[in-house]
């Protein structure tokens, strides 16, 4: 340390070389010092010598006899990581260096939250292989939210500059591989907590080659996307690299992908991935994430099967037996508690009380004329009747699960399909005419998609409804609105047009280089933009959008941590005022039965990490197929009608209030014979309010400016007292 600065002596510069600038040129000093400059050499070299090389051996210890922390382990809120225990010494100590306690920065600790303190020390035990003796890896599986990026911060600042055994540090370098639209985003959360001094931070752009990283000496972490690690792969592979970290990791959840493979060709021990959703599709995923940041700690694949996925997937099928329900239950707790050695997980419950308060609401939204007369011509098509009796076995049932799903959002999506697939030569001819047979004889004979009207569509009245009373009662707060499909995004831009308001788009045709830009701009103070139109399939993960304070989710999705992820966009950490969400449903329709099947899936979650399936890989028997291609036309609510509430009968004000305090919400009996509602779980239910389109005394200025074209509401209130 000089004057309050921190000096690493890198090399020796002759006085020749110093007179003569030399050393300037050539960013160092020279290779080789003259013999008659030994004795400069020597003097100048002198108060540096128990930094750049200890005397001798029998010295060794002496240098480090006097080795203090970095950072006073005993001040006030002062955050110490563990010691090694002896095993740990006795495997890594081979020389024996005294152990000096490793404190994080007190810059970064008076910023870290008490859980993410408990997850630095995680991340930390975990790559010096503390939890688990010879393993160091780690899976940081925290919700969105939760600040995964500053807790790697902290533990690439603290592993880069201390170390337990004689303060020495425990690495040197550092490879960030995150998705190509959060690359920017790294780097800034370098700078925002470490500045740009400290740290010296490489990205690899078009512009910023790897090359220029391995000439350099002066940086010590890089930055790279996915997509430029596979393009570089052979020049990355000859640096030496001490940390790995992933963001996003669960896109390494197939070992044989190119990804995967590059990646697992590096030689590289302490290994991070990091992910809001360490289990998408199956098991298998899972067990693909763990072999990569500690492999073969599972064993080989077959046997992982054999032994985990088998049991605790035949136990929660309907007709487990109470063994096979037994053996699943006691290989799932199994698994849980081997890999909770590695694994850490925290959801977004734990920060509720740093955020302002949410208030999230289930709209359900009544179909129009034209939606009802289409729906009802689809559920009797040929196409239909076939899945029902289970005579095609080429899975037509997902085409008329998109046909079903673009009429919710709007019947010009349907007519655009039927054009479509009329004029293409490639569509299979059997499925797609016996599906849409007749359908645009239901259309006006002069309709035009690009000229549709709102009133065409339930869910489209109520969001131009909703825009329209935002827009007037919070003129400075800004609308983040969410689709899942490009095409109903174009129908959504277009309302933007027709109404005057100013919006921000970004999708899957976003260059990557341009979202970041995208998103600080409307997260700015300064922007104009009152809506952001939000692909949540292509919206890029890790997307903050704080600038916005109410969320619409245009349609839902199979995947319950898609709709999660897109509405955790707004309320996060930043934040400044009551967050508003929006969920928008069509009533009695085939988004009912899709959000019932998302609480299904949640109520399964527990089972080892986060389970959830997307439509692509779900299984759909006949009895479940007959429960989706249902229309509830004569409900108000089908979700609610599961629920056996005070108020199923008679929608009065009175038990309407007794069923939004009711804690023993059950399935209604008429529902539980049912195998294919049998896991239903409406425990996300139990607390919520639960409001009739037609309730007159609605205190939601919001909500009531848009119950007339609504059937039901379900509405829950975070962080209530300090409710607006």
């Amino acid at each position: 340390m000089i004057a309050g600065k921190e000096i690493e002596i890198m090399d020796i510069i002759s006085p020749d070389d110093f007179n003569s600038g030399r050393c300037f040129q050539l960013r160092g000093g020279s290779s080789a010092t003259p013999s008659s400059s030994q004795s400069a050499r020597k003097s100048f070299s002198n108060p540096f010598k128990s930094v750049c090389k200890p005397s001798s051996k029998d010295n060794r210890q002496n240098d480090f006899q006097n080795c203090k922390p970095r950072h006073d382990p005993y001040a006030p809120n002062s955050l110490v990581m563990p010691r090694p225990d002896k095993n740990h010494q006795w495997m890594l100590n081979k020389n024996c260096f005294p152990i000096v306690d490793v404190v994080i920065d007190p810059h970064l600790v008076h910023h870290l939250r008490p859980h993410q303190k408990e997850g630095v020390i995680f991340l930390y035990e975990s790559v010096m292989g503390m939890r688990m003796s010879g393993r160091c890896g780690a899976i940081l599986a925290d919700e969105m939210g939760l600040g995964k990026t500053l807790q790697c911060i902290s533990l690439i600042w603290t592993l880069q500059c201390q170390g337990p055994y004689g303060g020495k540090p425990v690495i040197k370098k550092t490879l960030i591989v995150t998705p190509g639209s959060l690359v920017k985003n790294w780097k800034k959360e370098f700078q925002k907590w470490l500045g740009s001094e400290r740290i010296k931070i490489f990205t690899v752009d078009q512009d910023h080659k790897v090359d220029e990283f391995i000439k350099s000496t002066l940086y010590s972490v890089l930055i790279i996307s996915y997509e430029m690690l596979l393009r570089s792969l052979d020049q990355i592979k000859n640096v030496k690299f001490d940390l790995l970290i992933c963001d996003e990791g669960h896109r390494l959840k197939n070992s044989t992908i190119k990804t995967t493979s590059a990646l697992i060709s590096l030689f590289c021990e302490k290994r991070i991935i990091l992910t809001g959703t360490p289990v998408q599709n199956d098991l298998q995923e899972f067990f693909a994430l763990i072999d990569f940041v500690n492999p073969g700690i599972l064993g080989s694949l077959s046997s992982y099967r054999k032994i985990y996925e088998e049991p605790i997937i035949k136990s929660r099928e309907p007709s487990a037996s109470e063994e096979e329900k037994e053996l699943g239950e006691r290989r799932a707790a199994e698994l849980t508690c081997f890999t909770g050695l590695f694994i850490l997980r925290r959801t977004q419950e734990i920060i509720n009380k740093y955020l302002p308060p949410k208030i999230e609401n289930i709209v359900f939204c009544r179909p129009a004329a034209l939606q009802i007369e289409l729906y009802q011509k689809l559920l009797n098509s040929q196409a239909v009747r076939f899945c029902l009796q289970g005579l095609l076995e080429n899975s037509p049932h997902l085409i008329c699960i998109g046909a079903l799903k673009k009429l919710c959002n709007h019947p010009c999506l349907l007519f655009n399909s039927i054009k479509e697939k009329k004029c293409s030569s490639t569509c299979d001819k059997n499925e797609e005419r016996s599906l849409y047979e007749g359908l645009l004889k239901v259309f006006p004979a002069d309709y035009d998609p690009l000229l549709f009207t709102e009133t065409d569509s339930g869910k489209l009245q109520v969001l131009t409804k909703l825009l329209a009373v935002i827009h007037e009662l919070r003129p400075m707060e800004k609308v983040v609105l969410v689709s899942n499909y490009t095409q109903t995004l174009n129908v959504l831009q277009e309302v933007c047009k027709r109404h005057g308001y100013a919006y921000t788009r970004l999708d899957g045709q976003t260059p990557i280089s341009q979202r970041q830009q995208i998103v600080d701009g409307f997260n700015s103070k300064y922007s104009t933009d009152f809506i952001f139109l939000l692909s949540s399939k292509a919206g890029g993960v890790g997307l903050n959008l704080i600038g916005g304070s109410h969320l619409i989710l245009y349609d839902i999705d199979w995947n319950p941590a898609t709709d999660i992820q897109a509405m955790s966009r707004v309320w996060r950490d930043g934040q400044k005022h009551s967050v508003h969400i929006y969920r928008l449903l069509t009533t009695g329709t085939i988004e009912e039965k899709i959000y019932q099947r998302q609480i299904s899936k949640q109520s399964l979650s527990g089972a080892v990490v986060d389970l959830a399936k997307t439509s692509e890989h779900i299984q759909f028997s006949v009895e479940e197929l007959k429960n989706l291609f249902t229309f509830h036309e004569s409900s108000h609510c089908i979700t609610h009608d599961l629920l056996d509430c005070m108020c199923t009968e008679d929608l009065t004000d009175d038990s309407l209030e007794k069923c939004a305090v009711s804690r023993h919400c059950q399935l209604g009996p008429q529902y539980q014979k049912s195998d294919s509602l049998k896991s239903l779980s409406m425990s996300q239910l139990k607390q919520w309010k639960h409001f009739s389109g037609d309730n007159v005394n609605l205190t939601d200025p919001f909500l009531e400016r848009i119950r007339g074209n609504v059937s039901f509401f379900f509405q829950n209130i975070t962080n209530q007292a300090t409710a607006e």
